[in-house]
């Protein structure tokens, strides 16, 4: 750290030079943004029912990663990326999650790939990003076995995002789909727009309490923000907009959370009424 009159000169870390690297790349993406919000009352309520009787708590980014999972496996062209004039469809679905940690007193995000989601109950995936979370290293990179990515000169991170991008071997190990929780635990409704080079990329905003009518009366709901962002080169609005009410709808209903923890579902009308 440099001190001068009246101000100080601090280096920036490589994780800042890594996000400043990837957000130049973005600037260059045709990206269409959604927001929305959708009703998660019903998976929120199975979620608190199974820490009631178990003591655990399970995550929301999880269920979220899941049922973005289902929703792909009807849309084989979102798990895409182009690569000199072809696009290129993967088998898998893998879907990378940011996980922050604390690295030399900075927090990190850092993500990792969700592999062969399409295969993976909700348990099982929650499961995979609490054990990554658990980690502990002071070394950026170490959760996807990537450590050499620290080495790689400031100069020279432009290139290898871009490279990356279009390389097989890094869209099979993260994946081309992405979902990044951000601000989950405000008070108030927030959006974000994201940078980020996916095909498909949900950022997870806020949680908010609406008093919505329902069944003839008015209850109290919870809403999730979300915003999607589709690559547009690959995606079209049309499609999207088919894929957003599939998604919406698998969302809201909880039942990719029913079915693992076999619990039943609170009746939507049987919330408390205003």
């Amino acid at each position: 750290m440099t001190t001068k009159k009246g101000y100080k000169s601090v280096p920036l870390s490589f994780n800042r030079r890594a996000v400043i690297a990837s957000a130049t790349m973005t600037k260059n993406k045709n990206a269409i943004h959604c927001f929305t919000e959708v009703d998660i009352t019903a998976p929120r309520d199975l979620i608190k029912k199974h820490f009631e009787k178990t003591g655990e708590k399970l995550s929301l980014t999880a269920y979220i990663v899941t049922c973005l999972s289902y929703v792909i496996k009807d849309y084989p062209r979102f798990n895409s990326f182009t690569k000199g004039g072809k696009l290129i469809l993967l088998d898998d679905i893998t879907i990378s999650v940011l996980i922050e940690r604390e690295i030399a007193g900075e927090n990190v995000p850092e993500p990792i790939g969700i592999k062969k989601t399409q295969d993976k109950t909700y348990l099982q995936i929650h499961q995979e990003i609490r054990e990554a979370k658990k980690q502990h290293t002071d070394t950026l990179g170490s959760l996807s076995g990537q450590t050499w990515i620290s080495l790689i000169p400031s100069f020279l991170l432009r290139l290898f995002i871009r490279i990356a991008d279009k390389n097989i071997y890094m869209a099979k190990k993260y994946g081309k789909i992405a979902v990044t929780a951000v601000g989950m635990f405000s008070k108030e409704p927030i959006w974000f727009i994201p940078h980020g080079i996916a095909t498909v990329l949900i950022t997870v905003g806020s949680i908010e309490k609406k008093i919505i009518e329902l069944d003839n009366q008015f209850v109290s709901r919870e809403h999730l923000c979300l915003t999607v962002s589709f690559d547009h080169d690959i995606v079209d609005g049309a499609p999207a907009t088919r894929f957003m009410n599939q998604l919406l709808e698998t969302i809201k209903s909880g039942q990719l959370v029913q079915s693992d923890l076999k619990i039943e579902p609170k009746n939507a009308s049987a919330q408390q009424a205003v």
